[in-house]
């Protein structure tokens, strides 16, 4: 129930228990779907079109011989409700491939805040710090630069409208669509105006159906809707179990004339106890400091909580005096996909094409994913325009773009590093020797492959990790809050722009909330009211001292960390109605 049947664009659906017989959905024939204007999505997208402009121009100036590409119907699908509005990063980026794609992107206007001027790493205990006497490579970021990649991907959605590309806000694919012959057809969109009950209300729009000769999945971080295709078309088979990194981080608006913009630094240790993970501080014009942190997820505490973390951060006494007058104006946070090279799945099938965080097409030791993410975009668009030339897209034809992605810096970036995640959580210190390995043999260390665990099967009990008081401990309260630096995390979500319809059905499932009860709190004290950073997730007291878990799900940052790491995998993120989630402007 509640599902259209792949195949079939008209007849009869369900709705919760509501069931027409006539309900029209509408149709658009497409040549292109791209799901996600991300900056993996706009950058297929700019590239695709850009490829077509060059070869007609070719042909009309008489360079080559042949017929001009007749205007392309290529679509980009955004859930959020503007480009850019669920763009969460650092973020410090590497910008060869915005030189590639767009070079004269400095006259062009992309909002950068900021070159790089400075960069360093440093240790810290709870009350000093050890600045390392030389920056380590993986930490030197002179020729990047510092962005709000909220404010990237929009630029970007200017750029690719200008050029043609129909790009579509608000409307969140919820449906892949195949053929008899598991071909990728096209994707359906989601139906607007459910109730709780399941029923449609007197603003109901059926979502549409878009049948594409191609569909280029570019959801970003955890893609929903990817994780049904790739289970269905055994897309991983073979591949290392994706992992993830969670990261959170502030915007710290500080007193005129007290911050030096283009500072970049990066911290061990400190607040972090029983999860391996760091920090970073960006520094940008208008007197802003960039405050984050970042924790992996295959961490064996049930209670890490990297909302309270970043605040317990902000005690350091170096921290401390860095944002001594500041004030919070922005929040948000995100998973990073860490697996890499070993955990990136199948790329391509008939009729589709995966780009960028969907894929792991992250770089974990240098924190860095957007290029890459652009890179496998730009070398998706390149392989959709042979495609189109060839009006073939099967399988034969769409694996020219792994051939792409193996022969670029795509694979040299994250081939280098294809062991890193695996061998640091085995701990800060006694995977340095190993990683130290690793940097002499080129990324293969004493085991290529190493192996990988999915986060959710790392969780310890939290009397093993903590004790019999676990939930008591001083590590695990948060500062008290003063609603200028430190914040509950209700208050932190109010600052993310988060909206989603109240009457409306959850999109966060949890399959048996009995296993919150009578097994996952009284063993791992419910890590989802923990290591969610937007305050969904809460067990309340209910009849003989046993307690039931609430689910805000309006407060949802679509971060996706519950569906990741649930010890009992018994929640699953999907979709909610398009145009609801986080609205980031800053970050």
């Amino acid at each position: 129930m509640g599902k259209l049947q792949p195949s079939a664009f008209s007849g009869w659906f369900y709705l919760g228990d509501f069931m027409s017989e006539h309900i029209e959905r509408e149709e658009m024939e497409c040549d292109v779907v791209i799901v996600g204007a991300g900056s993996a999505g706009l950058s297929c997208a700019i590239q695709l079109q850009k490829k077509i402009n060059d070869y007609n121009e070719a042909i009309s100036s008489g360079k080559i011989q042949g017929e001009e590409i007749p205007e392309q119907m290529i679509v980009v699908l955004e859930k959020g409700a503007e480009v850019g509005a669920h763009s969460f990063s650092g973020a410090v980026m590497n910008p060869t491939a915005l030189s590639e794609l767009i070079p004269d992107y400095r006259e062009k206007g992309c909002p950068i805040d900021s070159d790089v001027k400075e960069d360093a790493v440093y240790y810290l205990g709870k009350t000093y710090k050890i600045k390392a006497p030389i920056t380590p490579p993986p930490f030197q970021n002179h020729g990047n630069l510092i962005v709000s990649i909220s404010k990237v991907n929009r630029w970007l959605g200017e750029q690719a409208e200008e050029m043609g590309i129909n790009i579509f806000p608000g409307f969140a694919a919820v449906e892949c669509l195949y053929d008899e012959n598991n071909k990728v057809i096209g994707v359906r969109t989601g139906d607007r105006g459910i109730g709780k009950d399941g029923q449609p209300k007197d603003n109901f729009e059926p979502g549409m159906i878009l049948k594409s000769k191609l569909t280029i999945f570019a959801e970003g971080t955890r893609g929903s809707l990817f994780k049904q295709v790739a289970k269905k078309l055994n897309l991983r088979e073979g591949k290392n179990a994706e992992v993830f990194e969670e990261g959170v981080k502030e915007i710290i608006q500080m007193p005129e004339g007290t911050v030096k913009p283009g500072q970049v630094f990066h911290t061990l240790g400190y607040p972090l106890n029983e999860t391996i993970g760091g920090t970073f501080i960006y520094t940008i014009p208008g007197d802003k400091i960039l405050l984050g942190l970042v924790g992996y997820l295959d961490t064996n505490d049930p209670l890490f909580d990297p909302h309270r973390e970043l605040q317990r951060l902000k005690q350091h006494p170096w921290i401390a005096e860095m944002t001594k007058g500041g004030k919070v104006i922005a929040y948000g946070g995100k998973t990073i996909p860490a697996g890499g090279w070993y955990s990136m799945p199948k790329l391509y099938h008939d009729g589709m094409m995966v780009v960028g965080d969907t894929a792991s097409m992250v770089d974990v030791q240098k924190l860095k994913g957007i290029h890459l993410a652009m890179k496998s975009g730009m070398l998706a668009g390149e392989t959709a325009f042979e495609a189109i030339a060839q009006q073939n897209f099967t399988e034969k034809t769409l694996s020219l773009y792994e051939e792409k992605v193996h022969a670029s810096y795509v694979k040299k970036d994250l081939y280098r590093v294809r062991n890193f995640h695996q061998t640091l959580s085995k701990g800060m210190f006694s995977s340095m020797p190993l990683i130290a390995i690793q940097e002499m043999t080129g990324g293969r260390g004493l085991k290529d492959p190493m192996p990988m665990h999915e986060d959710l099967k790392t969780t310890e009990p939290a009397v093993e990790v903590w004790g019999p008081d676990a939930l008591n401990k001083e590590e695990n309260q948060i500062p008290k809050p003063d609603n200028e630096l430190f914040f509950d995390k209700l208050s932190s979500v109010y600052m993310t722009g988060t909206y989603h319809e109240e009457d409306a059905p959850s999109h966060l499932l949890v399959a048996d909330t009995d296993i919150c009860r009578t097994a996952c709190e009284p063993k791992y004290k419910s890590p989802c009211n923990h290591f969610c950073p937007a305050n969904v997730y809460e067990m309340t007291d209910a009849e003989a001292g046993s307690k039931d878990l609430v689910v805000n799900y309006t407060n949802c940052i679509h971060c996706k960390t519950c569906d990741i790491k649930c010890p009992f995998d018994n929640i699953t993120w999907t979709v909610p109605e398009g145009g609801g989630g986080p609205n980031y402007t800053e970050c």
